[in-house]
């Protein structure tokens, strides 16, 4: 009797697809996706659009700890220990989410070496992410963490050079993002504009000069000491 193969894996189609444990949800831009304090029960995962993730302190100070952008996964942490979001995820632009519960993610993680090791190369991707924004926050100016925010979120290496950044960013969010002033972020933006490292009229469009100027240490881009 003939052995019955089993149909491949294919991640694409299991990624896009509803089924058990999964559903796919659209959100309009500044919609919650969920919020910090809720119960963590389900990981989601960005099809279309780009989501902020964001911490508010008991004081109320709020941080923007990730931008996250399609292929990416969020709220992961259900995965552990973790029985309440320790953040609020919020979409950025319209955006098409799939909701992943819990039960269901961890059975195909465990059946599914394909999905398994994607997974595990965004869990260590997001965790080199978070020593390196600890590194900047420590080591560099705030001129050169904020042209390092606009290469992240410009998605800069994916596909050799930066995209337009579709996402509406404020200064005050760039300034949350890299622990500075909003005064601080005009300041540095503009001097990024006026040596041609990126466009900023309505839109925000990043050049690969700015990489090139933040890699060679350019005066431009020079850490200063006297500031965080």
């Amino acid at each position: 009797m003939p052995t019955r193969r089993r149909t491949p894996f294919d991640l694409k189609i299991f990624l896009a697809l509803p089924g058990s444990g999964r559903t796919v949800a659209s959100y309009r831009k500044d919609q919650v996706i969920y919020s910090q304090g809720a119960a963590a029960d389900a990981v989601f995962y960005i099809q279309k659009g780009k989501v902020k993730v964001t911490v508010v302190s008991e004081q109320g100070k709020e941080a923007v700890v990730a931008v996250l952008s399609p292929t990416q996964f969020c709220g992961e942490g259900c995965l552990t220990a973790q029985s309440r979001r320790m953040a609020t995820a919020t979409a950025m632009m319209d955006c098409e989410i799939m909701r992943l519960e819990k039960a269901a993610i961890i059975k195909t993680l465990r059946k599914e070496a394909a999905f398994a090791d994607i997974f595990l190369s965004h869990v260590l991707v997001r965790s080199i992410r978070v020593e390196e924004d600890l590194v900047d926050q420590l080591f560099n100016s705030s001129e050169k963490r904020l042209a390092r925010a606009l290469l992240l979120l410009a998605n800069f290496g994916k596909e050799g050079k930066p995209e337009p950044i579709l996402a509406k960013v404020s200064q005050e969010m760039l300034a949350d993002m890299i622990g500075t002033t909003r005064s601080r972020v005009s300041l540095f933006m503009n001097k990024f504009r006026r040596l041609g490292l990126i466009d900023y009229n309505g839109h925000l469009e990043v050049h690969p000069a700015l990489l090139s100027a933040v890699l060679h240490e350019h005066p431009h881009i020079a850490d200063d000491s006297t500031e965080g």
